[in-house]
């Protein structure tokens, strides 16, 4: 049988090793920069957890309907109904489904509808936000939806009045994981507090007023005709249309590659504790 002794495995380049080996025991040390648990800050990311219920309907307004933490914000944009839905990707037992019942095809100029979860400071504190260490962020999530086209994904500072969005295209029917990296933040430290760090935003239909500007894909003072140009679909504009989503994670990057981990399954007792 053939054996390879070392003492450490190190990278090209690099200072200190990336596994140690203890010479007597032969149990080794890894240098692992990228949590292998707790890495996502997305609170009930696979929808396993819906205290309120599995189903809505007749919503017009904006709150929390289904899914724990999952936040619906409408202004004059349709009416829906909304369940917690067993379509779902492979690996996941649910998803949060939305489904048009009456239409807005003609937005008005403050009109929208995302989705969105709240992350609380006391969670965001490894992202360095605001420092001269800070980390890029990783967005990655599953959708699926009849309406094609170009969406928006958004992260806002709300305390420090800062903002960053990037699109992504859904290009077919089917279930898909989307990854969205996002830059650093140099400027604007999230307080190590309950009080909301980051609200981190799916645009699913937006007027004229949040469109009309240019893009915000790095961080910048919340401008409102930046946020969301670029989105080219409107989800309200059919009672045809229906959207889902689950697996949404977001976590630091910290090998700056903006890769996406595999979404963190957490347990249904410590979810629902969380």
């Amino acid at each position: 049988m053939s054996e390879i002794k070392v003492n450490s495995i190190k990278g090209v380049g690099a200072s200190a090793a990336a596994i140690t080996v203890n010479n007597t025991d032969g149990t080794c040390t890894a240098n692992v920069t990228n949590n292998l648990s707790n890495r996502n800050k997305i609170l009930n990311g696979a929808m396993s957890v819906h205290q309120r219920g599995t189903s809505s309907t007749g919503i017009t307004g904006s709150d929390y309907y289904t899914a724990d933490r999952m936040q619906l914000v409408l202004a004059n944009g349709g009416t829906w109904t909304n369940t917690i839905s067993t379509d779902t990707p492979n690996g996941f037992a649910a998803s949060y489904k939305l489904d048009c019942t009456t239409a807005n095809a003609s937005l008005g100029g403050d009109d929208l509808v995302l989705f969105r979860q709240i992350i609380e400071g006391h969670n965001l504190q490894d992202f360095a936000k605001g420092t001269s260490s800070a980390k890029q962020f990783t967005l990655s999530f599953y959708v699926k939806t009849n309406k094609t086209g170009t969406y928006v994904a958004e992260l806002l500072d709300d305390a420090n009045s800062r903002i960053v969005a990037k699109s992504y295209t859904v290009s077919n029917t089917d279930w898909n994981r989307y990854t969205i990296n996002f830059p650093a933040d140099t400027s604007g430290a999230i307080a190590d507090s309950a009080a909301a760090g980051l609200y981190v935003h799916f645009w699913l239909a937006a007027g004229s007023n949040f469109t009309s500007g240019t893009q915000q894909t790095s961080w910048a003072t919340n401008t409102k005709a930046n946020r969301v140009n670029g989105l080219t679909v409107n989800i309200a504009d059919n009672t045809s249309n229906e959207w889902l989503i689950t697996g949404i994670q977001l976590e630091v990057d910290n090998t700056g590659t903006g890769v996406a981990t595999d979404f963190e399954h957490r347990s249904f007792g410590q979810e629902l504790a969380l």
